[in-house]
């Protein structure tokens, strides 16, 4: 197993802190929250990681040099010159991801602005068991945007705007064996997948996409589930200055 983290964002929900800083940096109960997800991350097993930059680039390299990369193999995906969502991410990334490790080991992703305590051991165990060609963490909250999956497959059907009452695929009706489950920011997906992202992206010149329009792109083609987030793990995401005073009252509880 290798990963990716997504910490190129510009995080202007996190200002004014991110006036000067990247969102990666921002500090939950004292720790940023880069440290907090290589060390969860390694947690896992993984020594291998990339991590993309954009904004304030040079301080997230800076953080990693001065803490020696954490003893791990840390990798940088530079985004300076433009930045390109997740999709788009991944795909600039791609060739690193591929000189990392085995050619067929799985690549987890997490988001920078994640929170959890979650042992992603045990998702990765699942992604590798299942079949899965992409395991999304998801869980029963409150979002106005959800992914709706097939109860007992637990395989992905659709998307909804619950706002607008928009799907995805635009010929998609939930029916009663489905769930609805909002993305929680981690998946594992197989090197397989990069193949179907180039192909999508219409060649290797990565542009800004998201990667969930591109995982709906492919449900003929891949086998996207769920992996839904265990009863007593606590999740968070900090990507805003009143969701991380939630996760700071939270941890402190």
């Amino acid at each position: 197993m290798k990963a990716m983290i997504f910490a190129a964002g510009f995080g202007t929900r996190l200002k004014p802190f991110t006036l000067h800083h990247p969102k990666a940096l921002v500090p939950v109960d004292g720790k940023p929250m880069l440290r907090r997800v290589i060390e969860n991350i390694a947690a896992a097993g993984v020594t291998e990681i990339v991590v993309n930059v954009h904004h304030f680039a040079d301080q997230i390299e800076n953080y990693l040099a001065e803490n020696h990369n954490f003893g791990l193999d840390i990798r940088i995906s530079d985004e300076r010159a433009l930045l390109l969502d997740t999709g788009g991410g991944l795909l600039k990334a791609a060739d690193i991801l591929k000189s990392m490790g085995r050619p067929y080991d799985p690549i987890l992703l997490h988001n920078a602005d994640i929170l959890t305590d979650l042992p992603l051991a045990q998702m990765c165990r699942y992604h590798e068991q299942s079949g899965a060609d992409a395991t999304l963490l998801c869980s029963h909250r409150e979002s106005s945007r959800t992914l709706w999956f097939d109860s007992a497959e637990s395989t992905l059907r659709g998307w909804q705007n619950r706002s607008t009452g928009e799907y995805r695929p635009a010929t998609f009706t939930p029916s009663a064996s489905d769930d609805a489950t909002p993305f929680d920011g981690i998946h594992i997906i197989n090197p397989a997948i990069l193949d179907l992202l180039e192909k999508y992206n219409g060649g290797a010149d990565a542009k800004p996409f998201s990667i969930i329009p591109f995982y709906l792109s492919v449900l003929g083609k891949a086998k996207i589930r769920r992996f839904l987030l265990p009863e007593g793990c606590q999740w968070f995401d900090v990507g805003s200055s009143e969701k991380l005073q939630a996760a700071e009252a939270a941890l402190n509880h």
